[in-house]
């Protein structure tokens, strides 16, 4: 099987891929590839990499501006796309600016009740899947990458089992807010909390303190659709951690990718950089 994450029909048919900026797709990219099954690309304006673009064909791409909802449904109906799957950041920003909604968005975005990331998503899923495509778990073909149970880096120093246990009761209990997915604690004591900024923009604030023996938990809420937003942990984060010295980061176990695991985990072992992997409670 290629993936625990894939419906249990799934027989290595054609994929559309719809990309956002960073390494998350270009990885996912080269993993699908490797297994044989063809793959056609929607990219969006200003956001997905150029070296994710000059990959593919010119037959299997299509270039989109942001929130042209109707020439996207109009490209997965010219590509026969029968599986979808999403990947890859939109800035933050780009939700209350440059956005340039098409009249199907501005009719999406008037029936919300809450107008932030999942509800938006949400609404677009729900539109792809009227054309009668799947859209596919984010974390499909990424089994390999996730974060996987107790200690992935080991340290001389371990955080107690109480400090753990309340760290991760606090990360789950933001992101049920829909606030974010990320906290930062000292002991037990909540420092910071990942908001509209997202993750690295919150640990440099999280530095400026220049606390010691603090925890970065990473996690997703239980009703989380894991068709989009699902959190990841790469090399830029790491390398932002050691900047900042902070030494342990706590990642929800099956829910946070870690963007090319083997490399993450080798420097972070060069770092000193503790990685736990946690069950949800």
């Amino acid at each position: 099987m290629d993936s625990k994450f894939l419906p249990t029909d799934y027989n290595r048919e054609p994929i559309t891929l719809i990309a956002g900026r960073g390494r998350y797709p270009a990885l996912l990219t080269e993993i699908i590839r490797a297994k044989g099954i063809p793959l056609k690309l929607i990219s969006i304006k200003s956001e997905t990499d150029d070296s994710l673009i000059d990959g593919f064909a010119q037959e299997d791409h299509v270039s989109l501006d942001l929130g042209k909802v109707n020439q996207l449904l109009k490209t997965l109906k010219s590509f026969e796309s029968k599986y979808v799957i999403m990947a890859g950041q939109i800035k933050p920003t780009r939700l209350f600016k440059g956005l340039n909604p098409d009249i199907k968005l501005v009719s999406i975005l008037a029936k919300l009740k809450e107008l932030n990331a999942e509800t938006i998503f949400g609404s677009l899923v729900e539109e792809i899947t009227k054309l009668g495509c799947t859209v596919l778990d984010a974390r499909s073909f990424l089994d390999d990458h996730l974060a996987s149970e107790g200690v992935m880096t080991l340290t001389k120093k371990q955080p107690s089992s109480d400090i753990l246990e309340f760290g991760i009761n606090m990360a789950q209990n933001i992101a049920h807010l829909n606030i974010g997915q990320g906290i930062v604690i000292k002991d037990k004591t909540v420092i910071a909390v990942e908001a509209f900024e997202g993750t690295n923009k919150m640990l440099k604030r999280v530095g400026e303190l220049k606390l010691k023996d603090l925890i970065f938990f990473k996690t997703i809420k239980k009703s989380q659709d894991c068709r989009f937003d699902i959190p990841v942990f790469g090399l830029q984060t790491l390398e932002l951690m050691k900047s900042l010295k902070i030494q342990t980061a706590a990642l929800e176990k099956n829910s946070v990718i870690l963007i090319d695991k083997p490399e993450v985990l080798k420097a972070a072992e060069k770092y000193k950089i503790q990685l736990i992997g946690f069950t949800p409670r």
